[in-house]
C-alpha cells in the first residue's frame, strides 16, 4: 500500500492560479465588451473618457484586458455606454456573443425590420404563422378587397376585410363608428379586430384600411404578425377605381379627390414601402396581378390545400 502524504494548505498555490486565470478571463471579457460597445456608439476613446470621467489611459488598459479597474469607475463606463454592469461582466454567452450589439441594432432598425426580427426571435412557430397570414395594404382603390377575395378563394384560405370585422365588433357601420367615436375610437376597434384575427386565423388573407399606418403601434403589430403586400398604383388609377366603385365622398370633386390621394400617397408611401412585397397594380392587368398574388400567398394554405390547388392547375 502506498503512503499518501497530505500537507495542510497544499492546494493554495493551485487555487491562486485558478483565481488568477478567472480574473484574466473576466478582464479580457469586460475589455472586449467595452471596446465593442464603444465602436457601436461611434465613440472615440476620448469621447468615452469625457462621457464617463475615466481617463483615456485607464480605458486603454481596460480594453486591452489589463486594467483592474474599480467597480465605481466601471459603473461610470457602463453608464456612458448605456449598458448595465451585468452586460459587461456576465458570463452569459448571449452577452458575449452580441447581446448589447443586437439591442443597439434593433433600436436603429425601422419598424418593419424590427417587427420581422422580433417575429423570428420569438420562435419557429410564430415565424411560420406570420408567413401564413398575409395583409394587403395600400390606399383606397388599390383593389385590396376585390383582389384579396379572388386570391383567397384560389389559395384556399379565409379572406377577412378588417372593416367588416370592425362593424361586427362595434355593431355599427364603419361610418357610424367614425362619427360616434372619431378616429381614435375607430383605431381602437381596428386594433381589436386585428388582434382577434391573429388569435382566430392561423392562415388568412386580410385587407386593411389605408390609414392603418397612421397608428404606429398597430402598424408595428401588423408587420410583426402578417406578411405584408403593398398594392401600389398611380393616383390616377386610384381615383378611377374609387369613382368606378362609387366610393367617392359627398361633395368631393374629381380634382379634390385626386389632390387628396396624391397627398395621402406621398405621406404614406414610406410606410407602405416597409411591406415585405410590393405589387404594382398599375403596371399589369388584373389577371396578371392576381397571378402574382397567388404566387406570393400560396404558402398561406395548409399542405392539403396547396396540393389541391396545384393538382387542379389553378393559379
Amino acid at each position: 500500500m502506498s503512503n499518501i502524504v497530505s500537507f495542510p494548505g497544499g492546494d493554495e498555490p493551485e487555487k491562486k492560479l485558478e483565481d488568477e486565470d478567472r480574473t484574466s478571463e473576466l478582464l479580457a471579457r469586460v475589455g472586449q465588451r467595452v471596446r465593442n460597445a464603444r465602436k457601436l456608439k461611434r465613440f472615440s476613446r476620448r469621447v468615452l473618457s469625457d462621457e464617463s470621467g475615466v481617463s483615456q489611459r485607464y480605458l486603454a488598459q481596460l480594453e486591452a484586458g489589463q486594467g483592474n479597474i474599480s467597480i465605481a469607475l466601471l459603473m461610470r463606463v457602463a453608464d456612458a455606454l448605456s449598458l448595465d454592469m451585468g452586460q459587461l461582466v456576465s458570463a452569459d454567452p448571449f452577452a458575449s456573443n452580441g447581446g448589447p450589439q443586437l439591442a443597439e441594432l434593433l433600436s436603429r432598425a425601422n419598424p418593419a425590420k424590427r417587427a420581422r426580427a422580433l417575429a423570428m426571435l420569438s420562435g419557429e412557430h410564430a415565424g411560420t404563422l406570420r408567413q401564413r397570414r398575409v395583409a394587403l395594404i395600400g390606399l383606397r382603390g388599390a383593389g385590396k378587397s376585390r383582389l384579396g377575395r379572388r386570391v383567397a378563394e384560389v389559395v384556399g384560405v379565409p379572406f377577412v376585410e378588417l372593416n367588416r370585422e370592425i362593424e361586427r365588433l362595434s355593431g355599427l357601420p364603419v361610418e357610424e363608428v367614425v362619427a360616434l367615436y372619431d378616429q381614435p375610437g375607430y383605431r381602437r376597434f381596428e386594433r381589436e379586430a386585428l388582434e382577434q384575427t391573429v388569435r382566430d386565423r392561423p392562415s388568412v388573407i386580410v385587407a386593411v384600411s389605408g390609414g392603418i399606418v397612421s397608428e404606429p403601434d398597430t402598424f408595428d403589430y401588423l408587420l410583426a404578425h402578417f406578411r405584408t403586400i403593398w398594392l401600389k398604383a398611380t393616383p390616377e388609377d386610384h381615383i378611377s377605381r374609387v369613382r368606378g366603385a362609387g366610393m367617392t365622398r359627398d361633395g368631393e370633386t374629381a380634382a379634390d379627390a385626386l389632390a387628396t390621394l396624391r397627398q395621402l400617397l406621398n405621406s404614406r408611401a414610406p410606410y407602405y414601402a416597409q411591406a415585405d412585397r410590393t405589387v404594382d397594380t398599375s403596371a399589369y392587368s388584373e389577371e396578371a396581378v392576381v397571378d402574382q398574388l397567388i404566387e406570393e400567398t400560396r404558402h398561406c394554405g395548409t399542405r392539403e390545400q396547396r396540393d389541391d390547388v396545384e393538382a387542379s392547375g389553378e393559379g
